[in-house]
C-alpha cells in the first residue's frame, strides 16, 4: 500500500503537477527568476552586515539551503544516474530552474503572510498564508500536522540512521554513540531558539558546501579536457541519443525530475517556513534570496555530485551501483582511501544540518497549534532528541516509506494553496518590480497599498 501511494505521488501527480505549476509560474511571471538572477547575489553581502536581534536574508539562506542539501545530493544523485543514466542530471537541472520561480513565489507568500513573536522574531509559512490569505484554518491545520508528522518527527529519525549508519560503516563507530553525540549536539542548538539554529546553520552550511564545492574543482581541473566529453554524454544521454546508459530518455527525464524535487523542495511547503523568519524589507526580495536556494542546491551541489561520478575512471556506465556507496567509490578513485572517509565526513555535515532544519520545521507547526507556548516548545524538544536517538539504532525502512507518502500530501496542499494566491503573490511581484522601474535599488514593503488583503500589521506597517 506504502508502495502504491508513494508511486501515485510521487510517479505521477506531483511529478507532473510540479513541473507544469512551475512553467505557469515562471511564464506568467515572466521568468522572475532570471530577470532577477544578479541580485540574488547581493545576499551575500549580509554575511557581514547583520542587524542585531534579527534574522538576516543571508541567515534564512543558509537555513534553508541547510534543509535543502543532505542525503539526496550525495546519494540521490547516483541513484539517478544509476537507474537514469547521465541525462538524468540534465532534466535536474532543468526541473531546478522551472522550480526557483515556484521557490520564489511559495517563499515571497510567507514573507507577506508572517507573524511577529513576542522576542522580535518572525513565524510564517504555508500553514500561515493558507489560513490568512485563503482564510481555511482547517487546511492549515491539516498542513500542520503533515508538516510535523514528516519533517518534526519523520525525516528527523530517518536522518539519525542515516548518519549513523554512514559512520559505523566508515569507521566502525557504533550506531548508539553517534545516536548520543548527535542528541546531546543537538540539544544544544534547538534548546538555543531560532538564532542559535540559524547561527549554526550560517557556520555549518558554508563550511560544508564551500568544501564540497572546492574538491569538485580540484576533480574538474585535474581531469578538464574529458569535462567536455562528459557534457557531451549528459545532453546525449537526457534525449535518448545513448540508449545503452541507463534506461533510456524516460527513465532519464523520471529519475532527473524525481530526484530534482526531492532535492531542491521548491513547491514541497518546506522552505517557506524558513523563509518567513528573515527582516527584509520587502516579501519579494526573500523570495529571490529563496530562489537562489533551489539554485545552489541542485545546480550546484548536486552538479558537484554528477562530475564527481561522471569524471571518475571508476564509473562504468550501466554497472550496478547505487547510492553513496557509487560516490564513495568514485571518490576514492581520485584521492585514494581517505576518499571514502570524506565523503561519510560530507554526508555527516549535510544530514545533521537537515536534522536542524527539519526540528525548525516542526517547531513551526507547534507555534501553529498552540503559539509561542514554553510548554509545548520543550516537550517537543525531548521528542526530536529521543526520536534521533531511536532512529540511530533502527532500520526505518518502513518509517521513511511513510514520510514520504506525507510529504508527498504536504506538497499537495501547499500547491493548492500557492495557485489560489498566485494573483496575489503577482501583486507584490509588481510592486517590487514597480519600485525597481523607478530606480529604487532596495524596495520597501508598504502594507497600506494592500489594505485588502489580511496583513499583520505588526511585521509589516503601513508607511503611507
Amino acid at each position: 500500500m506504502l508502495a502504491f501511494l508513494d508511486d501515485l505521488l510521487w510517479g505521477k501527480i506531483l511529478v507532473v503537477g510540479l513541473v507544469a505549476l512551475g512553467l505557469v509560474f515562471t511564464v506568467r511571471s515572466r521568468f522572475v527568476q532570471f530577470r532577477y538572477f544578479g541580485r540574488m547575489f547581493g545576499v551575500f553581502g549580509e554575511a557581514v552586515r547583520r542587524q542585531p536581534g534579527q534574522i538576516s536574508s543571508f541567515q534564512a539562506l543558509m537555513l534553508s539551503v541547510a534543509g535543502r542539501v543532505g542525503a539526496g545530493n550525495i546519494a540521490g544523485v547516483a541513484v539517478a544516474i544509476a537507474l537514469g543514466g547521465p541525462g538524468a542530471v540534465f532534466w535536474m537541472w532543468v526541473v531546478a530552474l522551472v522550480g526557483m520561480a515556484t521557490s520564489y513565489f511559495e517563499c515571497t507568500l510567507a514573507q507577506l503572510y508572517k507573524q511577529p513573536e513576542p522576542d522580535g522574531s518572525y513565524r510564517g509559512g504555508p500553514a500561515f498564508y493558507i489560513a490568512r490569505g485563503l482564510r481555511q484554518r482547517w487546511l492549515a491545520m491539516v498542513f500542520s500536522v503533515l508538516l510535523l508528522v514528516t519533517f518534526g518527527f519523520g525525516f528527523n529519525a530517518v536522518q539519525s540512521y542515516t548518519v549513523a549508519t554512514s559512520l559505523n560503516d566508515a569507521f566502525g563507530i557504533p550506531t548508539y554513540w553517534t545516536g548520543i553525540a548527535l542528541v546531546a549536539v543537538l540539544g544544544i542548538i534547538i534548546f538555543g531558539g531560532i538564532s542559535r539554529i540559524a547561527q549554526a546553520a550560517d557556520v555549518l552550511v558554508p563550511v560544508m558546501a564551500c568544501g564540497y564545492i572546492l574538491l569538485t574543482l580540484f576533480v574538474v581541473v585535474t581531469r578538464l579536457p574529458e569535462v567536455p566529453g562528459v557534457l557531451a554524454l549528459i545532453f546525449k544521454s537526457a534525449f535518448g541519443l545513448e540508449p545503452a546508459i541507463g534506461g533510456g530518455m524516460g527513465a532519464a527525464i523520471l529519475l532527473g525530475v524525481k530526484r530534482g524535487l526531492f532535492s531542491n523542495e521548491a513547491g514541497l511547503g518546506s522552505a517557506p517556513n524558513v523563509a518567513a523568519v528573515a527582516h527584509v524589507p520587502h516579501p519579494a526580495s526573500q523570495g529571490i534570496v529563496q530562489a537562489f536556494s533551489v539554485f545552489i542546491d541542485t545546480i550546484i551541489i548536486c552538479s558537484c555530485t554528477a562530475f564527481i561520478i561522471l569524471l571518475s575512471p571508476t564509473f562504468v556506465p550501466g554497472a550496478e551501483q547505487a547510492g553513496v556507496a557509487l560516490t564513495q567509490q568514485a571518490m576514492a578513485g581520485y584521492v585514494g582511501e581517505w576518499g571514502r572517509i570524506y565523503v561519510s565526513i560530507a554526508l555527516m555535515l549535510f544530514v545533521f544540518t537537515s536534522i536542524i532544519y527539519n526540528y525548525y520545521l516542526g517547531e513551526t507547526s507547534i507555534d501553529f497549534f498552540a503559539g509561542n507556548n514554553r510548554v509545548a516548545f520543550s516537550i517537543f524538544r525531548i521528542a526530536v532528541m529521543v526520536l534521533v536517538f531511536w532512529g540511530s539504532v533502527q532500520d526505518l525502512s518502513t518509517v521513511f516509506a511513510f514520510a514520504d507518502i506525507t510529504m508527498g500530501l504536504l506538497a499537495v496542499v501547499n500547491l493548492l494553496a500557492v495557485t489560489l494566491l498566485f494573483r496575489t503573490g503577482l501583486r507584490i511581484m509588481r510592486d517590487y518590480d514597480r519600485q525597481i522601474a523607478e530606480g529604487i535599488d532596495n524596495p520597501v514593503f508598504d502594507s497600506g497599498r494592500f489594505s485588502d488583503l489580511d496583513i499583520d500589521r505588526g511585521a509589516w506597517p503601513a508607511r503611507g
